[in-house]
C-alpha cells in the first residue's frame, strides 16, 4: 500500500496563521483591495508572509516557524506594523474578529485564482459565505504517528478553543446569540468537522488515496476538517480558532496549544476511542453557542462540567509541560480572561452597547488591531 510521506519537523514547534478583515476607513465595510494591497507590497521581503484569501476583502499572515511564543509575538507585532503602515498609504483599515458585524456574503468577491475559482463553481454560496475569519495554529510532529495521535487527542479539547478564540457574535447585522458564529459557517462544507476515526497513518495514507482515485480531493487543502495532519509541514494544524482582535491573544491561543500539545505527546493521559467522537458535535455546539458557560460532557469519563472549569482543570495539567517550555507568562493572562469569563465576544458586545452602532463596533475593532500589542 502506498505510504503518503510526512516531513517530520520539530515536536511542538508552532507557525500560525491569521486571516484579516480589509475594511472601509469612512463606511467601515469589507471592502475588496486584497490585490491593491498585494500589488503594492510584492517587492518587499515580508510579501512572503502575508498572502491573498478565498475572497477579496480578506488577508491572510503566516509566520516562520518557532518554538517560543516571545518570538512568535515580535514577528506578529512586525507583520502587523507593516500593514498598518501599507494600509495607510492606501486608504484601508485592518482588523481582527471571526466575522464582520454586518456585511453580507453576497456583497463579496472570490479572489481570481484558478483554484479559487473553481471552489467558488463547485460550492457556490458557500465560498462567499466562508468570508469568516480564523486562526489556524500549526503544531510540529516528530513523526507521521505522532500527527494521527494528537489530530484525535486535541479532537476532546475543541470546545475549550472556540470558546476562548470566540470573537463573532455578530453576523450580517444581527446578534447571533452565539460566542462564535464563525465555527458553524464551515459546518456546510463536505469533509467538514471531524477526521474519521483513522487508526494509524497507514489507515490515513490509505483514505487519502481512495479520495484522491475517486476525484473527491485533489489535496489535503480539500479537507475542511476542525484539525487535520498537514504531512507536508509535518504538522497537525488546528483550525477552529476564530481571529483574535489582538496580536497578543493569537500569541496566547498558540501558547496554550503548544503547552497542551507537549502534555498530550509525552503523557499521552487517554486511550484513544471512538467514544470521543459520539459526543464531539454537541460539545462543540456547546462552545459556538455558550462560550465558557456551555456544557461538556467529558467523552472519556462522561462527566459533566463547564467548559469554563475544563479548560482551568486542562491549565492546572499542563502546567509542568508549561513551565518545562518557559510559557507560563503567556498562559497566565489566560487563565485570567478565563476566571473572569472574557473572550473577545464579551468585548465586541460591550461595545455594542455602548455605541449602539455596527460600524463604530467595526471602527473600534480597528483601533484595537493598530494600537494593541
Amino acid at each position: 500500500m502506498k505510504r503518503l510521506p510526512f516531513k517530520a519537523s520539530s515536536a511542538v514547534s508552532m507557525g500560525v496563521e491569521l486571516e484579516f478583515q480589509i475594511i472601509n476607513p469612512h463606511s467601515f465595510s469589507l471592502v475588496s483591495r486584497a490585490k491593491d494591497l498585494l500589488r503594492s507590497i510584492k517587492e518587499n521581503p515580508l510579501s512572503t508572509n502575508i498572502t491573498h484569501e478565498i475572497t477579496q476583502s480578506m488577508i491572510e499572515i503566516n509566520t516562520s516557524i518557532h518554538t517560543s511564543p516571545a518570538e512568535l509575538l515580535v514577528e506578529l507585532e512586525k507583520l502587523k506594523n507593516f500593514l498598518v503602515e501599507v494600509g495607510n498609504k492606501h486608504n484601508i483599515l485592518i482588523c481582527g474578529g471571526g466575522t464582520h458585524p454586518f456585511q453580507r456574503w453576497s456583497m463579496q468577491k472570490i479572489f481570481p485564482t484558478m483554484r479559487y475559482r473553481k471552489l467558488s463553481k463547485k460550492f457556490r454560496f458557500l465560498s462567499k459565505r466562508a468570508t469568516v475569519f480564523g486562526q489556524h495554529v500549526h503544531i510540529g510532529c516528530p513523526s507521521a504517528e505522532d500527527a494521527i495521535y494528537l489530530t484525535h487527542a486535541l479532537a476532546r479539547y475543541v470546545p475549550q478553543l472556540i470558546a476562548i478564540s470566540a470573537s463573532s457574535p455578530f453576523y450580517q447585522g444581527v446578534d447571533t446569540g452565539y460566542d462564535s458564529s464563525r465555527s458553524t459557517v464551515f459546518n456546510a462544507f463536505p469533509l467538514s468537522g471531524v477526521m474519521p476515526y483513522l487508526n494509524n497513518w497507514e489507515e490515513f495514507s490509505e483514505y487519502y488515496y481512495k479520495l484522491r482515485s475517486l476525484g473527491i480531493i485533489s489535496n489535503m487543502k480539500d479537507f475542511y476538517w476542525d484539525i487535520r495532519p498537514k504531512p507536508e509541514f509535518g504538522t497537525v494544524e488546528v483550525r477552529v480558532c476564530d481571529t483574535p482582535l489582538t496580536m497578543k491573544k493569537a500569541v496566547l491561543i498558540a501558547a496554550y496549544l503548544q503547552s497542551l500539545s507537549l502534555y498530550l505527546l509525552e503523557e499521552k493521559p487517554e486511550q484513544l476511542q471512538k467514544d470521543l467522537y459520539y459526543l464531539y458535535n454537541y460539545n462543540r455546539f456547546q462552545a459556538s453557542r455558550y462560550g465558557f458557560e456551555g456544557d461538556f460532557v467529558n467523552p472519556y469519563t462522561l462527566k459533566n462540567c463547564t467548559i469554563r472549569d475544563d479548560i482551568l482543570e486542562t491549565l492546572k495539567r499542563i502546567e509542568r509541560h508549561a513551565n518545562k517550555l518557559n510559557t507560563m507568562g503567556f498562559l497566565t493572562p489566560l487563565l485570567n480572561d478565563v476566571i473572569s469569563n472574557q473572550n473577545d465576544t464579551v468585548l465586541l458586545r460591550e461595545l455594542l452597547k455602548q455605541t449602539n452602532s455596527y460600524p463604530k463596533v467595526v471602527e473600534e475593532q480597528c483601533r484595537i488591531w493598530a494600537s494593541s500589542p
